[in-house]
């Protein structure tokens, strides 16, 4: 029994390929074809290159010449690339009552809006109260009414269902949230240029104030260097 053994998902790379033969692969996808290992490593090695093991599972395994260091790192900007764009939606909650009056539900709308807007699903809840259960049509209405106003960023994912005393809407944007935040940071990134333009322009005017400053109070010594000069005479 091997104890402490390593299982790595990193692939084998030039003299850790161990078989007899591989099925070569060129650097440009060409298929080179079934040659021995160490024909394929001395290949590797005229072209400053690495041989990567890629198809280990067959029979004989692929393998293929590239830039082993130049592939880890390309892989691993586009894991970071792919991190940063990956949609992060949540679903958010808003709940109202049946009786509700106009300005209690524009309020409401708008925290709809931004949700959406901001690329998260909206889960909406009418809670029913005594009476109001044996009439959920009134629930219905309402919840077509909010998805009316608010078409513009969502749409409706779930359709108004009951579920015991409350009826339930989800809402979905019309655009991933990466695009929100894109825009957000090109926004983000105009806002900090508009700032430090201002910022130039302020430090530009201080400095031409104190050069305006300087050169009328060297005019006014020199002024009074002048009737000084004239007084003796």
């Amino acid at each position: 029994m091997r104890i402490g053994v390593i299982i790595s998902d990193e692939p084998r790379i030039n003299d850790e390929i161990r078989v007899s033969q591989v099925r070569l692969i060129g650097p440009n996808g060409e298929q080179v074809g079934v040659i021995a290992t160490s024909v394929a490593l001395n290949l590797a090695k005229e072209a400053n290159l690495d041989l990567v093991e890629v198809a280990p599972n067959a029979k004989p395994p692929v393998a293929k010449l590239i830039d082993y260091g130049k592939f880890k790192y390309n892989e691993k900007i586009k894991a970071r690339e792919a991190r940063r764009n990956q949609s992060t939606a949540e679903i958010k909650e808003i709940r109202f009552r049946l009786k509700i009056d106009d300005h209690d539900f524009e309020v409401k709308k708008g925290h709809v809006t931004r949700f959406l807007s901001g690329g998260d699903k909206v889960k909406v809840t009418i809670m029913l109260r005594g009476r109001e259960q044996s009439r959920p049509i009134g629930g219905v209405e309402l919840l077509q009414r909010l998805a009316d106003d608010v078409q513009e960023y969502g749409t409706i994912e779930s359709a108004p269902k009951q579920e015991g005393r409350n009826i339930i809407m989800t809402l979905a944007p019309k655009g991933k949230k990466v695009h929100t935040q894109s825009e957000q940071r090109r926004r983000g990134d105009q806002s900090r240029a508009e700032r430090q333009a201002r910022q130039a322009a302020r430090l530009a005017a201080k400095q031409e104030a104190q050069a305006q400053a300087a050169a009328e109070a060297k005019a006014a010594v020199n002024g009074t260097e002048d009737n000084t000069t004239s007084e003796k005479k």
